[in-house]
């Protein structure tokens, strides 16, 4: 769990190797898609864990999300994290992929991607590949 002395709105210096670790992964990420499951109709600490260990290093990228869960497909999750994303400055994809477990796995657990789900997701990485290009500019 976050466990540095000082809030990331203050930045590097880092105190812990691990904190500076992930600045580096993140800093060097253009862009990111979240594939996020929903749990009690929220996403998870580790996923908030991770967003909340650094705040510079977010900004101006694009997000795509991906949300699973039974009934919902996640959708609760991903509602919720947009106006954390986009208080790190980071800009959540309208075009996004909802996995509905309960449609979408077989009687062994594979996943089964559907038509609609390919096309989603061919959707979001398009769109993210042109946010992508164009928030480029703004992080230069």
């Amino acid at each position: 769990m976050l466990d540095e002395p000082s809030p990331a709105v203050e930045g590097d210096p880092y105190l812990h190797e691990h904190t500076r670790q992930w600045s580096t992964i993140t800093s060097a990420a253009d862009a990111f898609v979240f594939v996020m499951p929903e749990y009690n109709q929220g996403y998870t600490a580790p996923l908030k864990n991770a967003l909340d260990y650094l705040f510079y290093e977010w900004h101006h990228k694009p997000v795509g999300l991906v949300s699973y869960g039974m009934t919902s497909g996640g959708l609760r999750a991903a509602q919720a994290l947009k106006p954390v994303v986009s208080a790190l400055k980071m800009m959540p994809l309208l075009e996004s992929v909802v996995i509905h477990l309960r449609q979408a796995m077989s009687a062994d657990g594979t996943l089964v991607p559907t038509p609609a789900m390919l096309e989603a997701a061919r959707g979001m990485l398009d769109e993210l590949q042109l946010m992508t290009s164009a928030f480029a500019t703004v992080r230069a």
